[in-house]
């Protein structure tokens, strides 16, 4: 497959409106446009082929576990969930981080996509198409009133928790060896979220939920179950990663997986080290394909907010993923789904 003609990325998870947040000492518009430290800005994305994907709004709280994860270079390790923070303390964060994320629609390099048609046509024309994703729903409050403005603003992608407990439900440690079985599911506001996602439209992301919040949803939404950075357990035993049981309900739902990135939840032994080499990516891609089938799996990186391997420093380095991916045999074809296809397909029967 000669390099111009490899597909453009769209990808299911970053986040860059978390590190814009937390770099305060830059403008976000400036720092896109014309490069930064992270992951993801222009220049990487126009030399990487980076297609867009789904922008994360991601709050953090003060005891947050980025600052703990060089704990899981070292396995077995289970490191302690932060505590539920309030909606008042997360309201104002996550609206700044949306409002970085209409900065970077108001270069017009840049485009917040509510439409799959909208979707296609950034990436006929080169404009970087952004899905509004809030990982964690600590922002929303219980009456779901910011659930409808936020929806207004763009949002059309939500997981009701990161890892932390929110007020509708419950996620998973970072822990390793585990299974995602450790503690209760949703709420009844969670059950309330789910429906009313399920009326607007908006499509539900089951990464880092536990298990019983994944089998709350897969019993209560109408739409197919999505995760959008998550690996294969059977592979990388760790609590954040998808049982055989989780794979076939996902495919049972006509639902989809986008591959994670990070390497903790790559590796056979779950080590946060990233002297890992792309090809580690293949058997987790293989089993997908083989459980979910071709149309059901995609990536989802988790740029800007994992460890990921040292040969693919960023989003310029896309096409050393695509040559792993085509060298090991994936045609023209599943290329073009597993790259971008395969999530305008599924965001086709969720969106509305």
């Amino acid at each position: 497959m000669p390099e111009n003609h490899l597909p453009l990325i769209f990808d299911g998870h970053n986040d860059l409106l978390f590190r814009l947040y937390d770099d305060s000492s830059a403008n976000p518009a400036d720092s896109f446009l014309n490069g930064r430290a992270g992951h993801i800005d222009l220049p990487k994305a126009q030399k990487g082929g980076f297609g867009g994907g789904f922008f994360a709004i991601y709050v953090p709280s003060p005891d947050d576990l980025l600052d703990t994860l060089t704990q899981m270079q070292n396995p077995p390790y289970d490191l302690p969930l932060p505590g539920v923070m309030s909606h008042q303390a997360a309201l104002p964060i996550a609206m700044e981080q949306a409002s970085h994320l209409i900065a970077l629609e108001n270069t017009g390099t840049l485009k917040i996509c509510t439409s799959t048609e909208e979707i296609r046509a950034c990436l006929a024309t080169g404009v970087i198409a952004a899905v509004m994703h809030m990982e964690g729903a600590e922002a929303i409050d219980e009456d779901l009133y910011a659930l409808d403005v936020l929806y207004k603003a763009g949002l059309r992608s939500l997981g009701p928790v990161w890892s932390r407990p929110t007020i509708f439900g419950h996620g998973v440690p970072f822990r390793y060896p585990s299974t995602g079985d450790t503690g209760e599911g949703l709420t009844d506001a969670g059950f309330r979220l789910v429906k009313r996602c399920d009326e607007l439209g908006i499509m539900l992301d089951v990464s880092h939920l536990n298990e019983k919040g994944f089998w709350d949803i897969a019993k209560t939404s109408s739409n197919p179950i999505v995760a959008t950075h998550s690996n294969v357990h059977a592979i990388c035993p760790h609590a954040r990663n998808l049982t055989d049981d989780q794979l076939s309900a996902i495919k049972d739902s006509g639902g989809m997986v986008g591959l994670n990135f990070a390497v903790a939840f790559t590796r056979p032994d779950g080590a946060m080290n990233e002297d890992t080499e792309l090809a580690a990516f293949l058997p987790h891609l293989d089993y997908l394909i083989e459980h979910l089938g071709e149309d059901h799996v995609g990536l989802g990186s988790d740029f800007d907010g994992a460890h990921i391997p040292h040969e693919m420093k960023d989003i310029s380095d896309l096409g050393i993923l695509r040559k792993v991916m085509s060298d090991h045999g994936y045609n023209n074809n599943l290329m073009n789904k597993l790259c971008n296809e395969n999530w305008i397909r599924i965001l086709d029967k969720v969106w509305k």
